[in-house]
């Protein structure tokens, strides 16, 4: 009797994996499909861009595309726009937010909790709302039309914000045992997190780079505020050129797209491992 049980315990937990794994293969499917269609539609002649039945693999293969996005535009500055302001965010954010975020896990002050609700509560307020006094506040100090609220605005704003609450999180998972130890060892604060803290926070880190640096190379509405010298414009707002009256040059306009897809993908490729391992870490105690 027992055995019958055991045994029609192991079948359902293989019918359950099945199912699983059916689920996530559908969900794969799904999602995976726009981006098939972008980089086959970044290969095709224009005339055959919405042809029906629609053509996963161009007939023929039109390479061409990508060389005439570089001769249309100068592409090749609004990806090193994108790339700089990019890597500059992303470091000032993890740099900034490792230092509140070890702050408030590990050194006791006066009304911590309360401040770092208080900070949480700025993530609640969208950022539509809080477009035009920052248009105004950075016109009064001279930063529009440069790439300056780009990068003051995402380190220092909800981005920051959100990459204190990863880094606090996950450091108030480190024992306190560690810090104890290096504090009677005679180390100071500021050698514990650099010594003891950062290198433990790796996962953390790379789960903030890589949510930072995505948000920051997909950003559309703050570039399209603050700037309007064509020279200084990213690749969100380069994009739009593909449009105009006449329509949409869909062929160019996945092109590059597919150019400015590749950058994310390196990212997460080289940070996937520390990536999951942080998801999986980060939250798991308040």
């Amino acid at each position: 009797m027992r055995a019958d049980s055991l045994s029609a315990a192991k079948t359902g937990g293989r019918l359950g994996l099945t199912l699983h794994y059916i689920l996530l293969t559908v969900i794969s499917a799904v999602m995976i499909v726009p981006f098939l269609w972008m980089v086959s539609t970044s290969l095709k002649e224009p005339a055959k861009v919405f042809v029906f039945p629609p053509e996963l693999i161009p007939s023929p293969v039109r390479w061409a595309n990508y060389a005439e996005v570089l001769r249309t535009i100068p592409f090749h500055l609004f990806y090193w726009n994108s790339a700089y302001i990019a890597v500059v965010v992303t470091a000032g954010t993890a740099f900034f937010a490792s230092l509140a975020g070890y702050s408030f896990a590990r050194i006791p002050f006066r009304g911590r909790n309360l401040v770092f609700l208080l900070l949480l509560s700025t993530m609640m307020i969208p950022n539509e709302v809080t477009a035009i006094p920052m248009f105004l506040f950075m016109r009064e100090i001279g930063f529009l039309n440069t790439h300056l609220p780009l990068i003051v605005l995402p380190i220092f704003g909800a981005g920051g914000v959100f990459g204190v609450f990863i880094m606090r999180q996950f450091f108030l998972g480190i024992p306190k045992e560690l810090e104890e130890a290096a504090m009677i060892d005679g180390c100071s604060r500021l050698r514990i997190y650099a010594s003891i803290m950062l290198p433990l926070a790796r996962p953390a880190i790379a789960t903030l780079v890589i949510f930072t640096f995505l948000t920051c190379w997909n950003d559309f509405f703050d570039p399209l505020i603050f700037i309007n010298d064509r020279m200084l414009m990213t690749l969100p707002l380069a994009l739009s050129l593909f449009t105009d009256e006449a329509g949409t040059a869909w062929h160019h306009l996945m092109s590059a797209s597919v150019m400015a897809t590749l950058p994310l993908l390196v990212v997460f490729f080289f940070a996937q491992k520390q990536f999951i391992e942080g998801v999986a870490m980060t939250g798991l105690k308040e």
